[in-house]
């Protein structure tokens, strides 16, 4: 069988010959981003899910560093959150956050931006259509994982009422941001090259 195309990310477009130690910092600062995008978060009274910028971004580590790169990153994040550091929604930290109502999101997002960082590596990010699939399908491994961990901690009636119809017009509005800005980075640096 023959292998796919893969094609550079926009990590390694912008600077394809940068040093390990290089990437490296790229992964901890992506890191430190995330933490960061989750402190924007709005609570809802109706849910133990909150609304976040931080899928937005796990979605973005997979599309600016590829499969690898981009679940280490959020990988980090999580560990880093995990360890104590206040970057889980609102300031919150502690392992319990892994394990409670919103620990099948927050494990989701490694295996997300792995898989958004595939579809990256075969050239999906640069047109507005394949970009948009793209974080559909980052933003449906989310949403499988979440509601199978938030169903162990609300009614099985409830779960989609809690943990996946609020946030659909949100997500809706991220996935457009992303297929747009992703081809837009695209063209603008193709036309610095020419």
């Amino acid at each position: 069988m023959q292998n796919e195309r893969t094609y550079p990310t926009l990590s390694i477009a912008v600077a394809p010959s940068a040093a390990p130690a290089v990437r490296g910092a790229e992964v901890l600062a992506f890191s430190l981003l995330i933490g960061l995008s989750a402190q924007c978060a709005v609570r809802l009274p109706f849910t133990p899910v909150p609304v976040t910028g931080q899928t937005a971004m796990v979605l973005l580590a997979g599309a600016l560093f590829g499969a690898r790169r981009g679940a280490a990153a959020v990988a980090l994040y999580l560990i880093e959150g995990a360890a104590g550091m206040p970057f889980f929604a609102s300031g919150g930290a502690g392992l319990p956050f892994l394990l409670g109502p919103t620990g099948g999101y927050l494990l989701s997002f490694p295996v997300a931006a792995f898989v958004v960082g595939l579809l990256a590596e075969r050239g999906w990010g640069r047109g507005y259509f394949r970009a948009a699939l793209m974080m559909l399908a980052g933003t449906a491994v989310v949403y499988g994982m979440g509601l199978y961990g938030l169903a162990r901690f609300v009614p099985p009636g409830k779960v989609l009422a809690l943990g996946l119809y609020p946030f659909i017009p949100g997500d809706i509005a991220k996935i457009a941001f992303s297929a747009t800005a992703l081809p837009l980075a695209w063209r603008f640096l193709r036309s610095r090259e020419s």
